[in-house]
């Protein structure tokens, strides 16, 4: 069996045990749900979470493929702060013509698109040096146009009358039981066609990592393939924030361990990335479960966060050469 194989094999079985772990995980421990009810919103948070963290692995792969940069990701490039913004905009729309504040209105999901988007083509601009991307301007620019856009929101809750309550949890990234559905289809669909394309075309998705001049001695064509990863990325990254809010560093994380386990080449890369990045959403919303606190359950995006924080500051000083 190939090393990929062995790392879809892998990734597949994580999912599995992360997601018997979120059936079981209550709030006082792991235990059989008690009723059809709660079993019915368990596996609706295991649905969400399994969209959610392969969204955002899936995104992950693509800005690392469009920048050529094995630190680019949704949360560290201020897509997924620019989506809030998005978002967050359409809900003081809302509220400015209906005077109701409302976390679910309808043009939400394309307000995060508009917001994703707009933060990536920006990042990507400020970034480049005489038409190459500096790795450290991306980090940076990245982690302002996230600042500015965090600013932002604040601004709109405190112009919302209930200082954005309703929205607070959702902003800290959460998965919440009152999820729509048709939303976690829309988005669990957008990921699936993504991945089958990355699959189906991983060898351009390859050559567009190459230098641009080797790139196109070898027939890819890197403007399209380009374009491709910027939409769908920005898609991807905004699916999520639209499902779930901000998931920081399952975007990072994911695609690094599934070319530690796999190898880099983007068809295989695809598959275990998105199953890694579904895996550790439902395994941190399943630890979620599983610990009960006072004051209700901790956000996500705080315990994704916490885990992945370190993950990436090895990375970055490995990047640099820091030992």
């Amino acid at each position: 069996m190939t090393r990929t194989r062995w790392a879809i094999l892998i990734s597949t079985a994580a999912v599995m045990a992360a997601a018997v772990l979120r059936l079981l995980a209550g709030g006082q421990g792991l235990h059989l749900p008690e009723s059809g009810i709660i079993w019915s919103l368990r596996m609706d948070r295991l649905i969400s979470g399994l969209v959610v963290g392969g969204a955002v692995a899936l995104s992950g792969v693509g800005l690392q493929c469009l920048l050529r940069n094995p630190l680019a990701s949704p949360d560290l490039l201020g897509l997924a702060s620019g989506a809030g913004l998005g978002a967050m905009l359409v809900v003081l729309g809302h509220y400015a013509a209906t005077g109701a504040v409302e976390p679910n209105v309808p043009g939400q999901g394309l307000g995060a698109l508009v917001g994703a988007v707009g933060a990536l083509l920006i990042v990507y601009g400020l970034s480049q040096r005489r038409g190459l991307i500096d790795p450290t301007s991306l980090i940076l620019v990245g982690v302002i146009i996230g600042l500015m856009c965090s600013a932002g929101i604040m601004i709109i809750q405190h112009l919302l009358p209930d200082r954005g309550v309703r929205t607070s949890r959702w902003l800290l990234g959460a998965i919440v039981d009152d999820t729509p559905r048709l939303r976690v289809l829309v988005v669990g669909a957008m990921t699936v066609v993504c991945a089958a394309a990355g699959v189906r075309w991983g060898r351009w998705l390859d050559g567009a990592s190459l230098a641009e001049d080797e790139a196109a001695s070898i027939g890819v064509p890197l403007g399209r393939v380009r374009l491709c990863l910027l939409v769908a990325s920005g898609a991807l990254a905004a699916g999520a924030v639209w499902v779930a809010g901000p998931i920081g560093f399952v975007g990072l994380v994911a695609p690094h361990l599934g070319r530690l386990m796999g190898g880099p080449r983007h068809a295989g890369l695809m598959v275990t990335a998105t199953l890694l990045g579904a895996a550790v959403v439902v395994g941190a919303d399943a630890l979620i479960g599983a610990v009960p606190t006072s004051a209700g359950r901790l956000p996500l995006g705080v315990v994704t966060t916490l885990l992945g924080g370190p993950v990436f500051l090895w990375m970055l000083f490995h990047s640099r050469g820091i030992r």
